[in-house]
């Protein structure tokens, strides 16, 4: 299956970590190990799969040139997380 990142896909990473990682923080305790993980299973991993991609894109491959698809679904990922927990806070409060 070939996983194209998108914008929609990039909120939906945005949304995810935005959800999980407030839930699971308190839980981690003080153990270097756990914080580790928790970021590469929560954060790294759904970022790398979902907004940078797999394989890198023809304007990615051109020598010095700025990739302005992955520069807005880098954008839409941390606004999507932002607000995610923004509201969580809100809504949990």
């Amino acid at each position: 299956m070939k996983l194209i990142p998108t914008p929609i896909t990039a909120a939906i990473a945005g949304l995810f970590a935005g959800v999980v990682m407030p839930l699971i923080w308190p839980r981690l305790g003080d153990e270097t190990l756990n914080w580790v993980f928790a970021f590469l299973l929560v954060v790294a991993l759904p970022v790398h799969g979902l907004v940078v991609g797999f394989t890198p894109s023809r304007e990615a491959r051109a020598a010095g040139a700025l990739d302005a698809a992955l520069l807005k679904r880098v954008t839409i990922w941390l606004v999507a997380a932002v607000a995610t927990v923004a509201l969580m806070k809100i809504l949990l409060a």
